[in-house]
């Protein structure tokens, strides 16, 4: 049981670092339509950095439950 919490609490942190990278994409990409507006390339980036953040945060929010799941399962069977 141990190796399947600490597999979902490496999993989380990987998905903490992805998101971070993801919100430091966007803002890089939010600062370059603010001079270039039209930019249609730069509008497709925005959208799929944006699924993606999305796509993480639920990936987030999932391992977080089978964190809870698991460490509540382990306390009852203490």
């Amino acid at each position: 049981m141990n190796d399947q919490i600490n597999w979902y609490k490496r999993q989380y942190k990987n998905a903490l670092k992805t998101y971070e990278k993801l919100k430091t994409t966007k803002e890089e990409i939010d600062l370059k339509l603010e001079s270039n507006p039209v930019c249609s390339h730069l509008h497709k980036d925005l959208r799929d950095v944006n699924l993606d953040i999305t796509i993480t945060l639920n990936e987030i929010e999932h391992i977080e439950s089978h964190i809870f799941k698991s460490t509540s399962q382990k306390s009852n069977h203490l």
